[in-house]
């Protein structure tokens, strides 16, 4: 299936002297600069009729067409697969994702994903790149995700993204006792050695920031919220491994698990027992793509977070009482 859409436009005369890609940018803003210059360069926007030049400066009062057929961005097939859907309207789709859930395909993952979940829930999208999937959890991360269903709010919530204007928190469990919140601004790259991991790169590495306060600390553990102003791969995990804080149940970034000295039985048996890392995208804020109103969402903790937060406490409560008798 494909969607034809055609734009048009007359430029002010008080755009004179600025280029064609410019101005058809600001005329048509449903839509990226990056994409306006692609179709420019395929003839399917015109200028008075004729295909122009991405560089061109116009003088004003020409006549801008915008022709394009847009086809469905990926081969992938529609599944029937559960969403948790916390928020839908014609424009944004946002949702909870589970543990377990891949985002993209990707080979050996082409089926059983979010992005073909979201063409099943909302076929429309089969028009938007990615499938309006604007950012991504890591396979084992839960939490809020949203989706743009049209091009339009796609192209939006991407600015957001970009200008650090969208607000995305998560809670964590750590594994050791932190003594107050921060900031890690370190440059995140791709492992020199190890192609599946991220790495702090202070040279090639692409800027990173990540804000973190206490919650709670326990024997051994701390529960903190954290807050990103930046989108990296990976970018929680490696920056709490990079100040020696790494997340329960990270096998990649905090290797073998390792058991606190003294702790109930309860506990022991409980971080055996998780099989991913305690990370939880927990609270999103943006702004509408359309209306421009500021809209939140905030989700409960997923069952395996709260029920090792639960073993956190009664260990703690143990400790505390052992400490009073004593």
């Amino acid at each position: 299936m494909a969607e034809r859409i055609v734009k048009e436009a007359q430029v002010p005369f008080d755009f004179q002297g600025k280029r064609l890609d410019q101005i058809a940018t600001e005329l048509f803003s449903d839509f990226s600069r990056s994409r306006i210059q692609a179709w420019i360069k395929e003839g399917t926007l015109l200028v008075d009729g004729k295909v122009g030049k991405a560089k061109e400066k116009l003088y004003g009062g020409e006549q801008l067409t915008l022709d394009i057929v847009v086809e469905d961005q990926d081969i992938h097939q529609a599944e029937d697969i559960p969403l948790d859907v916390v928020y839908e309207d014609d424009d944004i789709l946002v949702i909870n994702k589970p543990a377990g859930l891949v985002v993209h395909p990707a080979v050996g993952n082409r089926e059983g994903t979010l992005l073909n979940a979201v063409l099943f829930h909302a076929p429309q999208v089969a028009h938007v790149p990615r499938a309006g999937i604007v950012h991504r959890l890591d396979k084992d991360t839960t939490g809020l995700m949203v989706v743009a269903k049209t091009l339009a709010a796609q192209t939006d919530l991407v600015t957001q993204l970009q200008e650090r204007s969208m607000g995305r928190e998560y809670e964590a469990v750590t594994i050791g006792v932190m003594t107050g919140g921060g900031a890690v601004n370190e440059p995140i790259g791709r492992h020199p050695h190890n192609r599946l991991k991220m790495a702090v790169e202070p040279l090639h590495g692409k800027d990173s920031i990540t804000h973190y306060r206490l919650l709670k600390r326990y024997q051994s553990h701390t529960h903190i919220r954290l807050k990103l102003e930046t989108g990296r791969t990976h970018q929680i995990r490696v920056h709490m491994s990079h100040i020696n804080y790494p997340l329960v149940g990270d096998v990649q970034y905090a290797g073998r698990l390792k058991m606190p000295k003294s702790c109930t039985d309860e506990l022991l048996e409980g971080l055996r027992s998780l099989t991913r890392q305690a990370l939880h995208a927990k609270k999103l804020g943006l702004s509408h793509p359309v209306t421009g109103k500021w809209m939140e969402w905030e989700v409960e903790l997923p069952k395996d977070m709260k029920a090792l937060l639960l073993l956190l406490d009664d260990d703690l409560s143990q400790a505390t009482d052992e400490e009073t008798d004593y």
